[in-house]
């Protein structure tokens, strides 16, 4: 076995355990301002929202196709309307599937 390998993933597994404790540890020693803490929720927001837009709208190094668009966007729509989940998957599932079977891509 290779011991580098090892090695990065104690160091991985401990940093990632350091971080998850330390939010609970520093929490009640640390305050932030409303302003601050306004703009790590809306940063929040805003890194979802692109993560969400870059696995919809591509795939590979290219435009994922209309299809997919589509379904989506239907599904935002339903989420929108506080539709149940699995209604918004469902019908960003069938929008994508209809456009496909219609010959988009």
């Amino acid at each position: 076995m290779n011991t580098g390998l090892l090695i990065a993933t104690a160091v991985l597994g401990a940093g990632t355990f350091a971080f998850r404790f330390a939010g609970p540890v520093l929490r009640s020693r640390i305050t932030l301002s409303a302003r601050v803490e306004q703009f790590m929720a809306t940063a929040v927001v805003v890194l979802l929202a692109a993560l969400v837009a870059t696995s919809a709208l591509t795939e590979g190094h290219g435009f994922s196709g209309m299809a997919r668009t589509a379904g989506v966007a239907v599904g935002v729509l339903f989420a929108w309307r506080r539709a149940p989940f699995a209604v918004v998957v469902l019908a960003a599932a069938v929008t994508a599937a209809v456009l496909r079977l219609l010959g988009a891509s």
